[in-house]
């Protein structure tokens, strides 16, 4: 298979999507689809190969979401499998994931960036851990709750009135009889 050239721009940024590349991390999204829908990665497959056709993706989604993928395509064809990683997509993301935690169906299927897809597994566990009757697995660090905070008109006031140096005030101070290096004679 062309992985494309081994040199120039191309390589490079190959080379730095493949140095970004976390085997741990992988591996702990791995376990937690694994428990999730119940079933273990084909053996001696590649974490990408055994995602890339998308059925354990679609699998992984109805276990969270019942029905969302309502056709796995089982077949061989590269469009079937491609229309499988999109029908995650599209699932994953009315789940609740921002697009910026999704990747492209390329990023998988062409192997391009596999750590956006694995981003995207720890994004999906974030999210379920907000679900209401969630009781599954955790991957990655829980999502941050809204921390919403009411202030009084008298406290906006008390605000307004300070003026910190952190705002652009330096109490007058100015740079003059400052010298760096040599003056200029004309």
């Amino acid at each position: 298979m062309n992985q494309g050239p081994t040199y120039g721009l191309s390589a490079k940024v190959a080379q730095k999507i493949a140095g970004k590349r976390d085997l741990q991390r992988e591996s702990e999204a791995q376990a937690w689809i694994e428990e999730l829908i119940g079933e273990k990665f084909p053996e001696g497959v590649a974490y990408e190969d055994a995602l890339k056709d998308g059925v354990i993706l679609c699998k992984l989604i109805n276990v969270l979401v019942p029905g969302s993928v309502k056709r796995v395509n089982a077949q061989k064809m590269p469009f079937k499998q491609m229309e499988n990683i999109g029908n995650f997509l599209t699932a994953v993301q009315g789940y609740g994931v921002p697009a910026s935690d999704l990747f492209q169906t390329v990023d998988l299927y062409e192997r391009r960036n596999i750590p956006a897809v694995t981003q995207c597994f720890f994004a999906m566990g974030r999210v379920a851990q907000t679900k209401p009757g969630y009781e599954g697995p955790i991957i990655g660090p829980r999502q941050a709750a809204r921390n919403e905070r009411e202030f009084s008109e008298e406290q906006l006031r008390q605000g307004e009135a300070v003026i910190s140096l952190q705002y652009g005030s330096n109490k007058g101070a100015t740079q003059a009889g400052q010298n760096f290096g040599l003056t200029r004679h004309m």
